[in-house]
């Protein structure tokens, strides 16, 4: 799998960490100047899109049993997710102060862990809908996707794309003409749409659609500055249109070269190995970060420099999450049967 998808995953990461970082900063000091420079939410866009095209690339060419491929995206996304909702749960039980966004809910926390949409009871106004871990809500949708995808694989590739779209494009329709409901509101947002424009680009790079590196570096830094510039003006469009849009471009250009794993971006790679374990823990890191905000500021004299610490620490709390949590048990649960398979499950990167 080409090496750069890596970098725009942490890339991904590392923009929703700025994003959740300035939120807690502004909840410390709201008068901190870069505060106003709100943006990083597109890094979930980046990550819908880069599924529909893994999805894609990984399953075009062979045949897969629909139990194999969604036990292989089980084993790749459930682990990590229950063990930090557990947490989270007792840390709401035991120490509610800490997780001023989590409360103790028992429903809440079974479908959180059953990635159901819900109202999160933290949420003063009853809108919000969130897991127990907030950011794991795009996790509700990954693998709502991956539910539908695997049933696709039924149908010849060929038809494959038209099945898929159409599948979500009925949900989605379907959703938009209900009654009011949690879960019409949930799967009739567009930005489910996003996965769709990744499976797509998938089937173009499959392809062998390239440009020249010129080509290819004027291209994202366009794609990355309009990206940002719709993230932070925040326009009155649908998201799939404001920031899918360039996320897509995005990931077209940056798999329409061959590019070798060049030795100086490995931590850049590394990064992106790492994104899942970052993109979930981060939270934890920038709620205790509020404790030590007085000493920082005191030592630092400089919000800039304390979010630029809070995202130096979530990065190394993925990193060490990645590699003594995430890299075992997912090598552990790659030896295991699928269920119903009665056969050793191979190991995917995917």
């Amino acid at each position: 799998m080409c090496v750069q998808l890596q970098y725009i995953r942490a890339i991904a990461a590392l923009l929703v960490v700025y994003f959740h970082a300035i939120l807690q900063l502004e909840k410390l000091n709201p008068d901190a100047w870069i505060t106003v420079y709100l943006f990083g939410k597109s890094g979930v866009d980046l990550f819908f899109v880069l599924s529909g095209f893994v999805m894609w690339i990984t399953t075009a060419d062979k045949a897969q049993a629909v139990t194999d491929f969604w036990w292989k995206r089980i084993r790749r996304v459930v682990p990590l997710y229950w063990a930090v909702t557990l947490a989270a749960a007792m840390v709401a039980l035991v120490l509610p102060q800490i997780l001023k966004s989590t409360q103790f809910d028992v429903p809440h926390i079974l479908a959180s862990l059953a990635f159901l949409p819900w109202l999160n009871p933290s949420d003063p106004a009853g809108e919000m809908i969130a897991p127990l871990i907030v950011p794991g809500w795009t996790l509700n949708y990954e693998m709502y996707f991956y539910l539908l995808f695997g049933l696709c694989l039924l149908v010849p590739v060929r038809h494959r794309i038209a099945a898929i779209t159409a599948l979500i494009g009925s949900v989605f329709l379907v959703a938009n003409l209900a009654p009011e409901s949690t879960a019409a509101r949930f799967y009739g947002d567009t930005v489910i749409f996003e996965f769709v424009a990744g499976v797509m680009l998938g089937r173009v790079y499959k392809a062998g659609i390239s440009f020249s590196a010129p080509v290819v570096a004027v291209a994202l830094v366009l794609g990355f500055a309009v990206l940002v510039f719709n993230d932070y003006r925040g326009f009155e469009l649908p998201r799939l249109i404001t920031i899918g849009v360039p996320a897509a471009v995005i990931i077209f250009f940056a798999t329409a070269i061959r590019i070798p794993d060049l030795k100086a971006w490995r931590w850049l790679r590394l990064l992106g190995d790492a994104s899942y374990s970052i993109y979930l823990t981060h939270i934890f890191t920038l709620a205790g970060s509020r404790m030590i905000y007085p000493w920082v500021i005191g030592t630092l004299q400089s919000d800039t420099l304390f979010v630029i610490l809070m995202m130096a620490m979530s990065t190394a709390v993925g990193l060490a999450s990645y590699t003594l949590f995430e890299v075992p048990v997912g090598r552990y649960l790659s030896t295991a049967n699928p269920p119903g398979s009665g056969r050793p499950a191979k190991p995917s990167n995917a």
